[in-house]
């Protein structure tokens, strides 16, 4: 059994040295066709690594030519295998764009999607990738709506969309949170909440936003000047009709109901600063 053993382990390294000596003549000193073949035969046997060092050689040779279309699709694919994620995605969008008629095309089309989604590490980070993904999927449902890839499609692309809402969600809270220090914050947090609003339609932030649109605009009024203090007492007492109409038992009503007497008592302390003028 010992015996065995020692000859497959034998065979297999003999195996691997004559596959790699191959490997280096080819990439080194082999001509274009050579290249090729190997590219293909490392491509076939998932060492995408060694396959890309290849293709890399070998494509300004075959532009224009025939085997360019499946060049341009294992590249794609390769790079994708090497969680090259985002070359991935430009790539399978490059060979959607430059062979429109390929069989591969609606798979290309799916994947350069996915590797833009599978380059989104988290919605915090650089939303880059995010929006090539969200308007990678979009393009796909649009264009193969009878797609088996469908679903899953729809699923990437929801998926997505919430994590925008939710960095724009926590974008427009940070400004709120950080506006005690910065008085400007509450007015951009306003502007944010109503971005978020009106960006996501039916966000499951929604009730959330709206109470802290309320609260900013609350904190604002409460704090601003006279001259300034009518105009923006009535902005927030409608943050707080909004969030009523919406939301008529509201999670927050405890402190939304706080705030809105505050605003009431701030409306009549300026009406009875008027008759005395």
């Amino acid at each position: 059994m010992q015996k065995m053993k020692t000859i497959i382990y034998v065979f297999i390294t003999f195996l691997m040295i004559t596959s790699c000596g191959e490997y280096h003549k080819a990439l080194n000193r082999g001509t274009t066709e050579e290249q090729y073949k190997m590219a293909i035969k490392m491509y076939e046997a998932e060492k995408y690594s060694k396959a890309l060092r290849l293709f890399e050689k070998i494509t300004p040779s075959y532009r224009g030519k025939p085997q360019m279309e499946r060049i341009q699709y294992m590249v794609a694919n390769s790079n994708l295998n090497e969680k090259n994620y985002g070359i991935a995605g430009y790539y399978f969008n490059r060979f959607s764009e430059n062979y429109p008629k390929s069989s591969k095309r609606e798979e290309a089309d799916f994947l350069s999607a996915l590797s833009y989604y599978k380059a989104t590490p988290s919605y915090t980070k650089d939303p880059t990738n995010i929006n090539k993904a969200i308007d990678a999927f979009q393009s796909f449902i649009d264009r193969y709506p009878d797609s088996p890839k469908l679903t899953e499609a729809n699923k990437y692309y929801k998926e997505l969309r919430y994590m925008l809402e939710s960095k724009a969600f926590e974008i427009a809270k940070n400004y709120y949170n950080t506006a005690e220090t910065d008085p400007r914050n509450y007015r951009a947090a306003i502007v944010a909440f109503d971005n978020l609003l009106s960006d996501f339609l039916g966000t499951t932030y929604k009730e959330e936003a709206l109470f802290y649109r309320l609260k900013a605009a609350h904190d604002l009024a409460v704090k601003s000047r006279v001259r300034k203090k009518a105009e923006r007492t009535k902005t927030a007492i409608k943050a707080y009709e909004k969030l009523k109409r919406n939301f008529p038992k509201t999670q927050y009503s405890e402190e939304s109901e706080k705030m809105f007497a505050t605003l009431k008592d701030i409306e009549q302390e300026l009406k009875k600063q008027l008759v005395k003028i």
